[in-house]
């Protein structure tokens, strides 16, 4: 069984690799993803799939971020906040098979290790005002397991 949790944070590590040091996305898989994920198939098309999902719509994911903090700029956020925010909107839109309950408490636990005391609180609100956005614009289809559940609390 593949440890998700681990590939997540080998995902924001690679992601903020990218960032810092300005070597192509393939050198980053080839070196960080390749060698902390290891050879298992399903494993390693998680984390590249997230990884370059992640990059890619990466625009989309700032105005969905930037739509839902107040006075705020998107680039005062701390770093590893908007990464992991990015991963976690990946993964409402683009992985039909994982509940949003798993994503928002895997950033959530992601965030409290790597970045501030605060950053848990924050990040569940920002994802769960974009999770109520996108499924108002039907923009999150989950399948399987996945299914969104109406009754999370509320």
């Amino acid at each position: 069984m593949i440890n998700r949790r681990l590939i997540r944070e080998t995902v924001l590590q690679s992601i903020y690799a990218f960032q810092q040091s300005g070597d192509t996305a393939q050198h980053i898989v080839d070196t960080i993803i390749k060698e902390s994920v290891g050879k298992e198939k399903e494993s390693r098309r998680f984390a590249e799939r997230l990884f370059f999902l992640t990059l890619e719509h990466q625009d989309e994911f700032d105005s969905i971020i930037s739509a839902h903090i107040q006075n705020w700029e998107i680039q005062r956020l701390a770093m590893i906040d908007r990464i992991v925010l990015k991963m976690a909107l990946c993964e409402f839109m683009h992985f039909e098979e994982i509940p949003t309950k798993v994503t928002i408490n895997e950033a959530i636990e992601i965030v409290k290790k790597y970045s501030t005391a605060k950053s848990g609180r924050f990040v569940n609100g920002i994802l769960d005002a974009s999770l109520e956005e996108l499924q108002k614009e039907s923009k999150i289809k989950k399948t399987g397991r996945g299914l969104i559940e109406t009754s999370a609390g509320k």
